[in-house]
């Protein structure tokens, strides 16, 4: 600062610069209209085909308050598959959008998905009759019988012409906590198989949303996390519409990992055993989230936790189905050797039948695929975020690993690597779970007709 006779101060070089220096340019957020319009596109449309039942993606039954004509079975499949298109491009443009900065407000997102679940909850079940199958074991169980023991077949109508036929003669294959909660549906519906997968359809969307809810206040990205999940538009399509037990698995899934990144102590040893041996009794799939789990335990040399919470979880798994017996067991040694088309082994599965026989293909499978499982979940996991804890890459890669390789496997399936995926940092992987929801969407979304359920 320099000052003349009259005492004027005078700007120095400096002050100079900062004032003829051009003011930061405004850099507008992006905002992925083509995307958010996609995936309302996508939504929009898994609505319609469960608004239209029946047709060839719904039961065979329409349970719909919206009579609208029903569609044939080739416009069923082009909305169908539009829908699975639309959702699959408009989740990746939303990630894409938030990878560049798009910040929505965390509960628009809540509600614009709520309003979206609360729509498809209330319309045909789309892409699978596994609701009728829940509804059929819920009879059985209300009524007093043994769902592990009594098919649908045996049950009878009005239940039994709402299952695909490829299940009429398959006992329950889910555990006695999925039996309850199909049991409590089938109390209020009676002798009226569409009140009882009404009251499945809301229950599952209550839990969806649930879910999502802790999701965004828990996840370190809320707005990552409510993307993922409560404003997904193909989990949305595929759990919700579809009415899928797995979104109860997911949601114990999330509630497991909650604690497991919490200050370790007993307690929250103790509740992780029990959500994971909860979540083993709606499907034992979840086995694989116990596992995951325990690995980061092992590997830090905790072996005391991990032993307290494999404990717990078993002790969860024996005492809940002692209620029925070890024969609740047997139906889930036969769909074990069931082979999904397409698949990783549905080419071996044919050449071997050829060449090995039937049975020899069967064990060679079975003994192959959980080996092949875990050295892709090591690849996997090696390609997670750096800053990604344990207790959500390994999860998160061990389910992703078990939907690609699984000799059974299908679309819903992924919901066990979705909860960890919107805990994550962003990454690559989640983008190839989109796409692998999605392709195997595509293939198993006929409700039920033909061999898929």
């Amino acid at each position: 600062m320099t000052t003349d006779n009259n005492q004027r101060t005078l700007p120095s070089p400096a002050q100079l610069r900062t004032v003829v220096a051009p003011a930061p340019a405004v850099v507008a957020q992006p905002r992925p209209r083509s995307a958010v319009a996609m995936s309302a596109a996508g939504v929009t449309l898994f609505a319609l085909v469960g608004a239209s039942a029946p047709n060839h993606n719904t039961l065979t039954v329409p349970i719909t308050w919206l009579a609208l004509p029903a569609m044939s079975d080739a416009l069923s499949q082009t909305v169908t598959t539009a829908a699975v298109v639309l959702s699959c491009l408009g989740t990746l443009g939303m990630l894409n959008a938030r990878r560049h900065g798009w910040s929505p407000d965390p509960r628009v997102l809540f509600r614009s998905g709520a309003l979206a679940v609360l729509v498809v909850a209330d319309l045909t079940p789309v892409g699978s009759s596994d609701t009728a199958s829940y509804a059929a074991y819920g009879r059985i169980a209300a009524l007093g019988g043994d769902p592990y023991l009594t098919s649908p077949a045996q049950l009878g109508a009005p239940y039994a012409d709402l299952v695909a036929v490829a299940w009429h003669d398959t006992p329950s294959v889910y555990g006695p906590v999925a039996t309850w909660w199909q049991a409590a549906a089938a109390f209020v519906g009676g002798e009226r198989p569409w009140l009882t997968i009404w009251v499945l359809m809301l229950a599952g969307a209550g839990v969806f949303l649930v879910t999502g809810r802790l999701l965004i206040r828990t996840a370190d990205d809320p707005v990552r996390a409510g993307l993922l999940w409560v404003a997904n538009p193909l989990l949305i399509g595929v759990l919700v519409a579809g009415g899928h037990l797995d979104t109860i698995v997911a949601s114990l899934t999330v509630c497991a990992i909650h604690f497991a990144r919490r200050t370790p102590c007993l307690r929250h040893d103790l509740i992780i055993g029990g959500l994971v041996g909860l979540a083993c009794c709606v499907k034992i799939s979840a086995a694989l989230l116990g596992v995951a789990l325990a690995w980061p335990l092992l590997r830090a040399g905790a072996w005391r936790r991990a032993v307290l919470q494999t404990s717990v979880a078993t002790l969860t798994v024996v005492l809940l189905y002692s209620v029925y017996g070890l024969h609740a067991l047997e139906p889930l040694s036969a769909a074990s050797q069931m082979v999904s088309s397409p698949s990783l082994w549905t080419v071996f599965e044919r050449l071997g039948s050829e060449l090995l026989g039937p049975g020899a293909t069967e064990t060679v499978i079975r003994l192959l695929w959980p080996p092949l499982m875990l050295a892709l979940a090591w690849a996997l996991h090696r390609r997670t975020p750096a800053d990604c804890p344990p207790v959500v890459a390994v999860p998160f890669a061990l389910a992703f690993a078990w939907v690609l390789t699984a000799p059974w496997s299908m679309p819903w399936y992924a919901a066990l690597a979705w909860a960890p995926a919107a805990l994550s940092p962003q990454g690559r992987l989640t983008g190839y779970l989109v796409a692998t929801t999605a392709v195997l969407a595509l293939v198993h979304n006929s409700g039920g007709h033909g061999w898929t359920a």
